[in-house]
């Protein structure tokens, strides 16, 4: 499938819809959940239009280590030490928002396995 521009995310990005930003620098942007499932949910999500994890090519490794990075240190920043990052990718695995974003969660015991 192909990368839709008219995404939440996307629109999110090109600020039509505005979206408070906890973290923005060149690569990515960092947003509170809107239907958190967990005491802090944020949502790291990726300036470039990437639809999913698995159409992630092996150049943009460094952003999706960024990614990750970038989550786990703002979790930090806001008082969570232990936070979970998660990558839904595809429909049947969770994805709902068709532009790559890492969920970080926390704030509570997280059982496993999710789900």
């Amino acid at each position: 499938m192909t990368y839709d521009p008219s995404n939440v995310f996307a629109r999110i990005l090109r600020r039509e819809i505005p979206a408070p930003l906890l973290h923005d620098d060149e690569h990515c942007v960092a947003i509170r959940d809107i239907a958190p499932q967990a005491p802090l949910h944020l949502l790291v999500i990726p300036k470039a239009p990437i639809r999913s994890l698995a159409d992630a090519t092996a150049d943009q490794s460094t952003l999706l280590g960024h990614l990750l990075r970038t989550g786990a240190a703002l979790a930090q920043k806001l008082g969570h030490a232990d936070a979970r990052l998660v990558i839904n990718n595809g429909a049947g695995a969770g994805q709902s928002v068709f532009h790559l974003h890492v969920h970080v969660l926390a704030g509570r015991d997280l059982a496993w396995p999710p789900g």
